[in-house]
């Protein structure tokens, strides 16, 4: 049975008692509301280290105020039982006063990598994660932590904020979990009613396009661009926040692909935003 604690001094204890004992420690950080693309998370977890925590919690700090952290789902018994499936030993689920205390006052931000993509239209969110994450790192001290690909920019902030700090984890970063039809797993995929559902699929629609634009040789980004929010704006109930394509590593934009770049969108169908990337590589 997987162990459900809900302060930090409990999570302080187990995984001394771990540490202790000689066993590595993965962590999954996570807001809940689990699926299949969390458990791939946990799964690999499991297989590289001896124990492995799982946090649920739904991170207020990086939520703006017109965003849905009031509606954001939340399901901790389903959560327990993928869980469970998968060998978590230990899950942390903290109420907000326990990771933010009345006098809160110290954050982690950074520049460069948070100004593009998903930080042109979400400011002030990956000041949240920077805190929140950096936070679970010095509550677990985890030896590996993992992230989904999904979240590429996020992936990308978070190895960069490990490095400048000097943060002793790992950074493992793993693939996007996919549903039959292409749509990348994502706990605000439920928010969709099922013609919503189905208008999604444009999403992956303008990823393979994108991809096999750029496997045939189109170099110019302006053009590959053009006809991914073509391709979007043909579902009625789309709307785009960006379609962006940046260099790999540094998260600039680029004109032309002479590099590695990754290519990531965010589009509204109706009220919810889903974001979906790929990485090229020549």
């Amino acid at each position: 049975m997987v162990q459900i604690v809900k302060t930090i001094q409990q999570v302080r204890e187990t995984v001394k008692a771990w540490k202790k004992a000689g066993l590595q420690v993965g962590l999954v950080p996570t807001m809940g509301y689990l699926h299949e693309g969390h458990q791939s998370l946990m799964a690999q977890a499991k297989a590289e280290n001896d124990r492995v925590v799982t946090s649920i919690f739904v991170n207020p700090m990086q939520f703006g105020p017109t965003e849905d952290l009031a509606s954001y789902p939340r399901d901790l018994d389903k959560d327990s039982l993928l869980c469970q499936q998968v060998g978590v030993d230990l899950i942390f689920h903290p109420e907000a006063e326990e990771m933010y205390s009345a006098n809160f006052c110290s954050f982690v931000d950074m520049t460069g990598l948070t100004e593009e993509l998903c930080g042109r239209s979400r400011p002030i969110h990956f000041r949240g994660v920077c805190t929140v994450v950096s936070k679970l790192f010095n509550i677990v001290q985890p030896d590996r932590a993992y992230f989904g690909q999904k979240d590429a920019q996020q992936l990308a902030v978070i190895r960069q904020m490990v490095n400048d700090l000097n943060i002793n984890v790992q950074v493992v970063g793993c693939p996007i979990i996919r549903e039959h039809d292409g749509l990348a797993k994502s706990s605000r995929n439920s928010y969709l009613d099922a013609e919503q559902r189905q208008a999604a699929l444009c999403l992956y629609r303008a990823i393979q396009l994108g991809r096999k634009l750029m496997q045939q040789g189109e170099k110019q980004c302006a053009v590959i661009i053009s006809q991914m929010e073509n391709c979007i704006l043909q579902e009625p109930m789309a709307k785009i926040d960006y379609i962006s394509i940046v260099d790999a590593s540094k998260l600039t934009p680029v004109e032309r692909i002479d590099a590695p770049v990754l290519c990531a969108m965010a589009i509204y169908i109706g009220k919810t935003r889903l974001i979906d990337n790929f990485v090229f590589d020549l």
